[in-house]
């Protein structure tokens, strides 16, 4: 009897509380408005978060610009303006100059030149970087030769390149690749003599030969350290080519610019010297994308961990 009694209360009680789920279920989706607001919400947030920071960045360089702007006109006196003319004045000139053809041809050179050396520098620093990192006597051997080249200022060789090569196009893709070579080689041994162990053992123990080990584990690791060097040395390709450019050069952003200044023609000098600037930081974008695209890996495996 008292079974019987305990089952018969109970049985409202489960009504109620039944009834108070059924009560509460309808407000999870009494306002289906502020869950589809949600996403919305927080793509506007990221939106503004990435404007923001893009803004803060990007605030050192325009008061730069707005500086050479304004500072010739209001500040410098007129002798002074005409060595250091506005920026207007100067993208007036690299417009004439763009639409003349003059710096297309310009550029096509001095890219030429420079892809020719990086590509030389790219190949032989990363090579020979791996052989010497790999066998141990080969860097006992190759080194203090590779500290001796390597402290030797790439411009200060440039008059023997032009006495050996003449003043074509040999000499100056020689020295740029000179330049180009010593960030990729350093970085490269760098970057496989700094593997984890850790993972070379366990690689090991899981039965891969050398050339797996090589291609599995060590050189994925060393690629951010190769990188760095491969940025490096794209800088140092660009630079050293514009240097070499003002020696004996019937084209190129280097002859542009000597050139612009033999002539007076200041605007153009500059206009060269900021297409430089311009070259040289879309080829670190460029070097930047291709480092992340190699080292997805990386970003992967810190997910997964995450």
């Amino acid at each position: 009897m008292t079974t019987t009694l305990t089952q018969k209360e109970a049985a409202p009680q489960a009504g109620v509380v039944a009834g108070a789920r059924t009560a509460v279920a309808p407000s999870r989706t009494q306002d289906p408005h502020t869950e589809r607001s949600t996403p919305a919400a927080g793509r506007v947030r990221r939106v503004t978060a990435a404007l923001g920071s893009g803004l803060w960045k990007s605030a050192a360089i325009v008061a730069f610009l707005a500086l050479w702007e304004l500072g010739p006109t209001y500040l410098a006196s007129p002798s002074t303006r005409v060595f250091l003319p506005p920026l207007h004045e100067v993208l007036l000139a690299w417009g004439k100059l763009f639409e003349s053809g003059t710096i297309q041809g310009h550029i096509a050179a001095s890219l030429t030149r420079s892809v020719a050396g990086f590509g030389a520098a790219l190949v032989a620093g990363v090579s020979l970087g791996l052989l010497i990192a790999w066998y141990g006597r080969l860097n006992s051997v190759l080194n203090p030769l590779l500290e001796l080249f390597r402290n030797t200022a790439a411009l200060a060789l440039l008059p023997v390149f032009t006495l050996l090569l003449g003043i074509g196009e040999e000499s100056k893709i020689s020295i740029v690749a000179y330049a180009a070579f010593f960030p990729v080689l350093l970085n490269t041994i760098a970057g496989v003599k700094t593997v984890d162990p850790l993972l070379i053992r366990a690689a090991r123990s899981l039965g891969l030969n050398s050339f797996r080990l090589f291609q599995k584990v060590i050189l994925p690791s060393a690629v951010p350290t190769i990188f760095t060097g491969i940025r490096m040395a794209g800088t140092a390709s660009i630079l050293v080519l514009i240097a070499a450019e003002m020696v004996g050069a019937k084209a190129g952003l280097g002859y542009l610019i000597v050139n612009a200044q033999s002539s007076f023609l200041i605007p153009d000098m500059y206009a060269g010297i900021l297409t430089v600037s311009l070259l040289g930081l879309g080829a670190n974008f460029l070097l930047v994308g291709l480092e992340r695209h190699f080292s997805r890996w990386r970003t992967a495996v810190g997910a997964a961990a995450s």
